[in-house]
């Protein structure tokens, strides 16, 4: 309860106490929720993986799991549903190029009187729209990381980047007076709502909780699952204080989740 309400974080070499309001401990609780969650998935697969693995065999077995959630059309549309409304919007385009346009060259190569149809551009615009240099991804990743970065100014961002483009529309929402914006997808039109896009993408883990499960927690899974994380030590050895400078900060979620959609695609 005090790692989530009072963390303790560094600040130069001293460690002080930062306070929480409610919402920051809310957002907290569920940062570590989606980690644990993360990471008992991950240990799940691998744990299936090892009883496929045999190295008498030549034939590699393993099992994968890709999770499709349903386009998300609902009252409030936020962070979460843009994300599984990408994701569907790709498996959509690459449904259709494998299973149509593949499909149709091969009664091509077969000499069967067919007229190509083109099943895969209807998704283009949006997709482009996500995916560009100044596009929703790189808008979110850029406002992310940048300290001073609001809610407002990434909403001021996306409009000015994206205003004039046919997919980008006004919001349409009768259920959510305040959403910012509007897509045109595939399945039909979105109103999006950016409040706290920039935090949640960030997800940070309360580094005071992940201490509290490596150091006191009695269930061995959970101290296994956390191993990897460096937790809170008190005191660290200065060369680990520089590795860990130099490398920057933390992966975002959009970023994180971009590469794993690419390598589903693969």
């Amino acid at each position: 309860y005090k790692a989530f309400c009072k963390p303790r974080i560094k600040v130069g070499t001293e460690w002080v106490i930062k306070g929480q309001t409610c919402e920051q401990a809310t957002n907290a609780v569920g940062g570590i929720a989606r980690a644990i969650y993360d990471r008992v998935f991950k240990w799940l697969i691998e744990k299936c993986n090892d009883t496929l693995i045999d190295p008498t065999l030549k034939k590699a077995n393993f099992c994968a799991v890709l999770d499709i959630a349903g386009f998300e059309i609902f009252e409030y549309n936020g962070f979460e549903q843009i994300s599984i409304n990408f994701v569907n919007e790709k498996l959509q385009q690459f449904f259709n190029h494998h299973m149509f346009v593949v499909e149709q060259e091969e009664y091509v190569k077969e000499g069967i009187d067919w007229e190509m149809v083109d099943f895969g551009m209807d998704l283009a615009a949006a997709i482009i729209m996500f995916e560009k240099p100044m596009g929703i991804w790189a808008i979110l990743e850029e406002e992310s990381l940048f300290p001073k970065a609001t809610d407002k100014s990434f909403e001021e961002k996306l409009k000015a980047s994206l205003g004039k483009l046919p997919v980008f529309l006004k919001p349409q929402s009768k259920t959510d007076k305040n959403a910012h914006f509007a897509i045109s997808h595939y399945a039909g039109i979105v109103s999006y709502n950016v409040t706290n896009w920039l935090e949640k993408n960030k997800d940070p883990v309360n580094d005071s909780v992940v201490e509290v499960f490596k150091s006191t927690s009695k269930c061995t899974l959970l101290v296994h699952l956390w191993r990897d994380h460096p937790g809170q030590p008190t005191t660290a050895p200065k060369e680990e204080g520089k590795k860990k400078k130099k490398g920057g900060g933390g992966k975002t979620v959009s970023s994180v989740y971009l590469v794993s959609l690419g390598g589903a695609h693969d």
